[in-house]
């Protein structure tokens, strides 16, 4: 491993640590950070059972929420930008992630059982991603305006069955514009211990097919002539993503730009776009990043609380327009 890379790895384990404390330290009720080491070390820690009670049941499981969301979007977002060769896509800008609380809007109106609303988020999510990359391409490349505008449509189209379907539904449509701002809040360890199967599938095999990946990165014609199917390996990528954003959007709703700024962040600080380097480093930062924006969300204006989606966007919005001026300037 390059020391710059190990640097990188490093930082992110001490930020994630640091935020980690501070984040189970603070809310309603204050918690000593030197008893909550103490006390995961083992040594006692002089925490009330009532602090403890907070920080195993309450605390802890939004954190790891945080973190495992983070990872799965991130790694979805270098998957997709890897596909469509280009820095601008995203889960969220190009319209799957709006097909997947669609699909969760559904389980919710039919009344369905809880498990229905991954399920439904992730085939209304792969039908549309399939949809978009089939009407991007462009010749044997995938057109990145073509890409943009489809999203936008897809995107706007499936939010007015949604909004139609908080009208219907009326003064019970909370749990949906909570999806649609994204929410933390509800995490606990059955719902953490649902997120790690699709997390350890897409990871893993994302990073098996990381040196196919790579290949996409030279163009379709010069990986389809070194032995890639390059069709069959973006349709499973494309696949795979949904399924996370599928189970990310039916847990904690719709966060967007974790995908966009913390691939290319990654880019920029190891100067590589080797999905090698990117994978591992990407999912880690996006941990990192989610539980950040959450903590923010959550101490910012206490006890009023900011829906994690709102922060993100913060750092998003202008983010995104950083890189579209700047691929106008390359271009």
């Amino acid at each position: 491993m390059h020391s710059s890379t190990r640097k990188i790895y490093v930082i992110l384990i001490v930020l994630l640590f640091m935020i980690s404390i501070f984040s189970l330290s603070t809310g309603s009720v204050l918690i000593p950070k030197t008893g909550i080491v103490k006390y995961f070390l083992g040594m006692g820690g002089d925490l009330s059972e009532s602090m403890k009670t907070i920080l195993v049941n309450v605390r802890l499981p939004r954190i790891l929420m945080a973190v495992l969301i983070g990872m799965l979007l991130s790694s979805s977002g270098t998957v997709v930008q890897t596909v469509f060769q280009n820095p601008l896509a995203d889960p969220y800008i190009i319209g799957i992630a709006a097909s997947a609380t669609f699909g969760a809007v559904l389980a919710f109106v039919f009344n369905l059982p809880d498990i229905m609303y991954g399920v439904l988020a992730f085939v209304t999510s792969v039908v549309v991603s399939l949809i978009i990359f089939k009407l991007s391409k462009s010749g044997n490349k995938s057109d990145i305006t073509t890409l943009l505008i489809i999203g936008i449509a897809i995107s706007s189209f499936l939010g007015a069955f949604t909004s139609f379907a908080m009208y219907l539904i009326g003064e019970n449509s909370f749990k949906i514009v909570t999806w649609m701002m994204g929410y933390l809040g509800s995490a606990s360890w059955s719902k953490i211990v649902i997120l790690l199967f699709p997390l350890m599938v897409s990871v893993f095999y994302f990073f098996a097919k990381r040196h196919e990946l790579d290949l996409l990165l030279s163009g379709d014609e010069e990986a389809h002539a070194l032995g890639v199917n390059v069709e069959k390996l973006k349709k499973r990528m494309l696949i795979v993503s949904s399924l996370i954003v599928g189970f990310s959007v039916a847990f904690t709703g719709m966060i967007g730009f974790v995908g966009l700024i913390v691939p290319h962040t990654m880019r920029l600080l190891t100067k590589s776009s080797s999905n090698t380097k990117l994978i591992p480093l990407a999912s880690l930062g996006g941990g990192v990043f989610l539980l950040f924006c959450d903590t923010i969300g959550r101490t910012i204006i206490a006890p009023v609380e900011v829906p994690i989606g709102v922060v993100t966007s913060f750092f998003g919005a202008p983010f995104f327009l950083y890189l579209a001026m700047r691929s106008k300037k390359g271009g």
